[in-house]
């Protein structure tokens, strides 16, 4: 009886100790910081009784009605049909803010569905990237390696949402600053007297390229240690993960037009004088954006285009990210983007996004009225660069090219 006695004190202690242990793995894998009890997209049609919907009989949220909390917000959006169900009304998180919360809009009901033509485009392009991945014939740094090998520092454009289960990666001059201003609305990470921000647009434009604003897969190591690339892959697997992406040359040209036409003193000290120096003839270029200008004195088109092949430039340091190319910022071999927006059609790809995440009813993508780099302005910039650098800067730049379905130059090549 002793034995058996000692036998059962050992079993239930056991059992303790093992319940404690996966509340503290919960914990450290970030179960409590996904903002369990905030509204999040509804689910799928398929009928399900979650737990915490199941008679409690104790007072406080049990530890499997968290988890089924958690993994609601990794279910798949719904089809936006108007059986889907609308979700419960439900009160802000900040109980400070509780009387001035504005509530959401009440939810769309979606009398149509997605175009066909626009559904079709999408898998045109995802199978696109799926295949340019696949083919061995297309080679670029970093194809082939597995999505471990990716550094952390290389993944800090992967803005993740968690509230909604979303994925973005920010591609600088394709329309991120108000992709970014989405995210922190869906996100609630700024508030404004103690009120989430409504209005993309009210948002201040000093914080929306702000890195605390976001919260990014290469932040993942300082809050959850070993457990980051485990719970990076579990999200990726997932979350709704979706990139914007332009014309590779365009994007160059809107790069130069933004950093180096305007006065912009970081560009100036950081890129700008170092172009002059080597490509202008200007071995003591005035010391700042100001006095540069006074004089009429900033880098050509020709000049950026220059220090873009120059082989000592990657050796210095990486491409700045508003023109590294957009497989090194986002990776697309190693992750599987369920959505790929381009600029040219960024408000019928918007609009469709918005509602295949179901977050249409809370936010919607600011319309641009500023002067857009046009495709058609190629011709007019490179006539300026030598024909044998256009042909290498498209070498340079042909996997971003081949990747998302963009035409190969030819009448700027073939000239």
């Amino acid at each position: 009886m002793g034995t058996s006695r000692l036998f059962r004190i050992f079993l239930v202690l056991g059992s303790a100790f093992m319940i404690l242990l996966i509340i503290i793995y919960w914990d450290d894998v970030g179960a409590s910081h996904l903002y369990l009890h905030t509204p999040v997209s509804p689910g799928p049609k398929t009928p399900h009784t979650p737990l915490q919907q199941q008679p409690q009989t104790s007072r406080t949220p049990s530890f499997l009605s968290d988890i089924d909390a958690f993994v609601n917000q990794f279910l798949e959006p719904g089809t936006g049909d108007p059986t889907d169900p609308a979700p419960a009304e439900t009160t802000n998180q900040s109980e400070r803010a509780e009387e001035r919360y504005i509530p959401r809009r009440e939810w769309k009901i979606h009398l149509a569905p997605v175009a066909a033509e626009l559904r079709e485009r999408q898998e045109q392009r995802r199978k696109l990237v799926q295949e340019m991945c696949t083919n061995d014939a297309v080679t670029f740094p970093g194809k082939n390696r597995s999505f471990d090998d990716i550094p952390n520092k290389e993944l800090d454009h992967l803005i993740v949402d968690d509230r909604h289960g979303i994925i973005y990666c920010y591609v600088p001059k394709v329309a991120c600053s108000n992709w970014k201003r989405i995210m922190i609305v869906l996100s609630e990470s700024l508030l404004q007297d103690g009120v989430p921000y409504r209005d993309p647009l009210a948002i201040p434009r000093d914080l929306v390229h702000n890195s605390s604003m976001h919260f990014t897969f290469n932040k993942f190591w300082k809050r959850y240690g070993k457990f980051s690339r485990h719970l990076m892959k579990v999200k990726l697997k997932k979350y709704t993960k979706f990139l914007f992406v332009r014309d590779p040359f365009v994007r160059l040209i809107s790069a130069y037009r933004n950093k180096f036409e305007l006065r912009n003193e970081d560009f100036y000290r950081r890129f700008a004088q170092l172009m002059l120096r080597r490509y202008a003839n200007q071995p003591t270029p005035p010391a700042s954006v100001d006095e540069a200008f006074a004089v009429g004195l900033h880098p050509s088109f020709s000049h950026f285009i220059q220090y873009l092949l120059d082989p000592q430039t990657e050796k210095e340091m990486p491409f700045n990210e508003h023109w590294r190319q957009v497989y090194r910022l986002c990776h697309p071999c190693q992750i599987q983007y369920d959505f790929v927006g381009h600029l040219e059609t960024v408000e019928e790809d918007a609009e469709h996004l918005l509602r295949q995440l179901r977050v249409d009813n809370v936010v919607e993508f600011p319309t641009s009225h500023r002067n857009l780099t046009a495709s058609s302005w190629e011709a007019d910039w490179f006539s300026t660069v030598p024909l044998e650098a256009r042909r290498e800067l498209y070498k340079l730049y042909e996997p971003d090219f081949r990747l998302f379905g963009y035409d190969r130059p030819d009448s700027i090549l073939n000239e």
